[in-house]
């Protein structure tokens, strides 16, 4: 098993001490409550959710961005609160986050080409110690993969188009080779012809590189077209979790059959 979390919390201050104890009010609020799963090698789950419930704040503890308040998470049978700082550091190499927002998630300031081969310099990876030119050519052979031509690299993201922003972000998360990609709304604010687009290009590099994926949505179309299992989170925990084709054929919770009965049909002959 790649991944596996463990009544994972994670929690803000919500009040000082003194604040809490004079109005007996929590000092801590757990955005992510006793959360449990287990992620294969080259498996897609989704996290599904409305905003505010959760999704987010867990990716970000997987991804050792945020500290866990309580329980574990284990990445290739390393439990990672055990890390030190140089272990803590081949982890996150390990893991990939694609951002929500695909041009806010890009330095203005930097063109395609240093954007996509700046993990590489950050980690300092051995793909990027041949200098400029070798740097060029890890830039062209990381757009060519997300489908954009080399010359890409020259521009800026202003320049670009919602969908050739996604897919250079996404190119930017394939740089260190992840075992883990967390994709955070991957096809948020984009047509519905380029969110098929994004889609089938995460499924199609999954199958090349086995590698395993953390879909964060609220789109449940995306869950039916990418996700291997589910889970439907609600106020921080888990509130059914399984395959995905049995949580949309037998869902289980009142809060799944909420969502799923709000979802518009993507068969436009099926019954309303």
């Amino acid at each position: 098993m790649l991944l596996e979390v463990r009544d994972l919390g994670v929690r803000f201050r919500a009040a000082s001490r003194l604040r809490a104890a004079l109005q007996k009010r929590a000092e801590f609020l757990y955005a992510v409550n006793s959360v449990s799963f287990s992620l294969a090698r080259g498996e897609t789950m989704a996290l599904v959710g409305e905003s505010g419930s959760g999704k987010s704040t867990l990716a970000l503890g997987i991804a050792g961005l945020l500290p866990a308040a309580r329980g574990s998470i284990r990445f290739d049978g390393a439990d990672i609160a055990g890390h030190n700082a140089a272990a803590r550091r081949a982890y996150q190499r390990r893991i990939s986050m694609i951002w929500q927002n695909p041009v806010g998630s890009l330095s203005p300031r930097l063109t395609v080409g240093s954007l996509v081969t700046e993990p590489l310099r950050i980690h300092r990876a051995a793909r990027n110690e041949n200098g400029r030119g070798g740097r060029r050519d890890e830039a062209a052979r990381l757009l060519q993969m997300v489908g954009l031509p080399p010359d890409f690299a020259a521009r800026y993201p202003h320049q670009l188009s919602g969908g050739q922003a996604r897919r250079v972000g996404v190119a930017r998360a394939l740089a260190l080779t992840p075992d883990l990609i967390i994709a955070d709304e991957p096809t948020a604010g984009l047509d519905v012809s380029v969110q098929g687009e994004i889609l089938n290009l995460l499924n199609k590099l999954q199958a090349e590189h086995r590698i395993s994926m953390l879909i964060i949505t609220h789109n449940l179309n995306i869950v039916r077209h990418i996700a291997d299992q589910a889970a439907i989170m609600y106020l921080g925990g888990f509130v059914e979790q399984g395959p995905a084709e049995k949580i949309f054929a037998r869902p289980l919770h009142p809060y799944t059959r909420a969502l799923l009965s709000a979802n518009p049909a993507p068969d436009p002959d099926s019954a309303a």
